[in-house]
């Protein structure tokens, strides 16, 4: 959590996408009990769960914001929640122009929300711990693609349109990531969205550092969202690559702690957390 007196008691707005559950909720209340005025966009989903994935999963990814709007009421913050499809370009400016005029100028992206699903090249059925794979596809790619990259991308330009325009000179851009450069075996596109995503990233602290905006990477361990089985919990395990199983909330401390002032040097970083 942030220390009382960081910059973030002023008041900032935040923007974080695909907040309704797991990380993105945990990220909107750690922002808020910080002081951050949060905006939410989130999405419904009712996509069937795969097999073997706790039914509870679907409700969450099925559910609304209202359980995150109450748990930022609770903490006194205050916080609005926008439906988005982020396939569609054409509401980005219409998610920043909300936030604006209900909080305030967005200070901070966080770009969480993903399109995810598991495709490969192969013709398996199902991935290591028995998740239904699809097979590489225009669909597949367009939604992965689509979501992480191309959401993404605009999202950070809108961002920093809008920043440059006032004139301002503090910013942050937090995005997630997953998979790396050497591909995402049985979540192939996936993998390619999140690269795309940490390149634009990487893009951005670059070239809006002299506007005073930092942009970093965070690539959390596998984390609980509520997908997480006793079959995964062995995978990791034995595991060398993995180190544990996060809850979303420590995850949340981290992209938080991005966004203060206190990291005001860290920018163009990919941080992975074990």
């Amino acid at each position: 959590m942030t220390p009382p007196g960081d910059d973030l008691e002023l008041a900032r707005v935040a923007l974080v996408t695909g907040a309704n559950h797991g990380i993105g909720a945990a990220t909107a209340m750690a922002l808020a009990n910080a002081g951050v005025d949060v905006v939410i966009t989130y999405l419904r989903l009712d996509d069937p769960v795969a097999p073997g994935t706790p039914d509870d999963y679907g409700r969450q990814r099925a559910s609304g914001a209202d359980d995150v709007l109450g748990a930022i009421d609770e903490l006194r913050g205050r916080a609005i929640a926008i439906e988005a499809d982020l396939l569609d370009a054409s509401l980005v400016p219409h998610l920043f122009e909300r936030a604006e005029r209900e909080l305030g100028p967005v200070e901070i992206l966080v770009n969480n929300a993903s399109g995810w699903v598991a495709d490969t090249f192969t013709s398996t059925g199902t991935d290591r711990i028995g998740r239904t794979l699809a097979a590489v596809s225009p669909v597949t790619i367009d939604r992965n693609l689509g979501v992480d990259a191309r959401g993404g991308a605009l999202m950070i330009a809108e961002f920093a349109r809008r920043h440059i325009r006032r004139g301002a000179g503090w910013g942050r851009i937090v995005s997630l990531t997953s998979g790396g450069p050497q591909g995402f075996p049985e979540e192939v596109s996936y993998g390619a969205a999140k690269s795309a995503l940490e390149n634009y990233t990487m893009s951005a602290a670059a070239e809006l550092a002299a506007y005073g905006i930092t942009a970093n990477i965070v690539y959390p361990p596998v984390t609980d969202t509520g997908w997480v089985t006793d079959a995964v919990r062995e995978l990791v395990a034995r595991s060398r690559e993995h180190g544990r199983i996060a809850a979303p909330a420590e995850v949340a401390e981290v992209i938080t702690w991005l966004c203060s002032d206190a990291a005001r040097l860290v920018t163009g970083s990919i941080i992975r957390l074990r």
